[in-house]
């Protein structure tokens, strides 16, 4: 059975919507900028800048949604009307609609500010939807709330491959015959005090405050670490019977899913990226398709000195020879890491590319790391082949070593 992507939503730095994110993409913009906040100084993070979303999501919901929903939901909730829309608001079997939204860290602004409350104000003053709020599944809560999704709710949770492996998961509910429709995808709002403390204080951060907007900086020698990002992607993956039976406009298929484990330690990734390469052998073979099919691969490229090489080396070994003819775009130069997020977006912006024929540029890599195995496209879109069915890669890796690789085709 195929599965089609027939709607695609998005907020997230570079813009409210897909159509304004990925045309800000393909013009190799930043949606980094320092943060209009004292935490620096209160608090002595190291780190004054970040990717936050650039249409604040008060403008586009209801205060009442605003006063019940975490960020976190909010931003998948305004992913998923755009997308539902975009899909022609298709009129389906409730008990064959499914949602899969995920997330890395969940209802971290909830959370913290209950326990403020508590602290400061005593228990009695806590909201009583904290505890909906905060929980990681609000996200896919509230999405099949809105539209009446019963086929199943879930949120399956693996630190930045959160977004990917919810389409891997909605993949496997059509396959299974469990759902017709799934709104799939990841959601993030971890912009908080905490998380930029904690990962600063892995040494996991840029720390380029006096230029923000290159401070991303994926497989150049001088990168220094990733720069955390909001946002939300989410797609509706649907049957291809299902599809073609109400006449919708279908941007292609998710052909393959490949999802591995490291077995190597809570952060690092294994140093010869075995668990990656074999997520990406994984997704060819389930797609039935040869490392030749593939034309372009949107790498998980978080800009950090180990990651960044041990994917490169990876995907240069997967694709073989064949490897010099792959287009490879590392998008979180321009967005930042959106963490639980980031699979789903990258997810959009590999469905747009192979739509579109035209694989988004990297951006601020000025100097690459010899190292380098791969072709990656700088500064500048480059044209994917005018003809025939095209075939990519979309790699996500989380801490606590999840490795998830999507392959996406073009609609046929």
């Amino acid at each position: 059975m195929n599965v089609v992507i027939t709607g695609l939503g998005a907020t997230t730095p570079l813009g409210g919507d897909v159509p304004s994110t990925w045309e800000a993409a393909l013009a190799g913009k930043s949606g980094v900028k320092t943060m209009d906040n004292d935490w620096s100084e209160r608090y002595g993070i190291p780190v004054e800048f970040a990717a936050n979303l650039a249409v604040p999501t008060e403008t586009v919901l209801s205060r009442p949604e605003t006063k019940r929903m975490d960020p976190v939901a909010q931003f998948a909730l305004v992913a998923a009307r755009e997308a539902w829309a975009d899909a022609g608001s298709p009129e389906v079997d409730s008990d064959r609609l499914g949602s899969v939204i995920s997330c890395g860290v969940g209802g971290v602004w909830t959370m913290l500010s209950a326990w403020d409350t508590v602290r400061d104000r005593g228990a009695n003053r806590v909201l009583p939807l904290s505890v909906p709020m905060l929980m990681p599944n609000s996200a896919t809560a509230y999405v099949s709330l809105e539209f009446k999704a019963r086929a199943g709710a879930h949120g399956v949770v693996s630190a930045c491959a959160s977004g990917a492996e919810a389409l891997a998961y909605a993949y496997d509910m059509i396959q299974a015959g469990r759902a017709d429709i799934v709104i799939a995808g990841g959601s993030e709002a971890a912009i908080h005090p905490l998380p930029l403390s904690a990962f600063a204080a892995m040494q996991a951060l840029s720390k380029r405050n006096d230029s923000p907007q290159t401070a991303s900086r994926p497989y150049d020698v001088t990168r220094d670490g990733f720069v955390l990002g909001e946002g939300a992607g989410v797609v509706i993956l649907e049957s291809e019977e299902h599809a073609k039976a109400r006449g919708a406009r279908i941007y292609g298929t998710l052909a393959g899913t490949g999802l591995t484990a490291d077995g190597y330690h809570i952060a690092a990734p294994e140093p010869e990226g075995r668990g990656q390469r074999r997520a990406m052998e994984f997704a060819l073979k389930q797609a039935g398709l040869s490392v030749q099919d593939i034309v372009h691969v949107n790498a998980h490229a978080t800009s950090t000195p180990l990651g960044d090489l041990i994917e490169s080396r990876g995907i240069s070994s997967v694709l073989g020879s064949h490897s010099d003819q792959v287009a490879v775009s590392a998008t979180k130069s321009m967005t930042g890491h959106l963490l639980g997020g980031a699979g789903a977006l990258e997810s959009v912006f590999t469905v747009k590319a192979l739509q579109e024929r035209i694989a988004p540029p990297t951006i601020n890599v000025t100097e690459p790391d010899p190292e380098l195995s791969i072709d990656l496209v700088r500064d500048v879109p480059r044209a994917l082949p005018a003809e025939g069915d095209l075939a990519a890669i979309n790699n996500s890796f989380g801490f606590g070593g999840h490795n998830v690789a999507l392959v996406f085709t073009t609609a046929t």
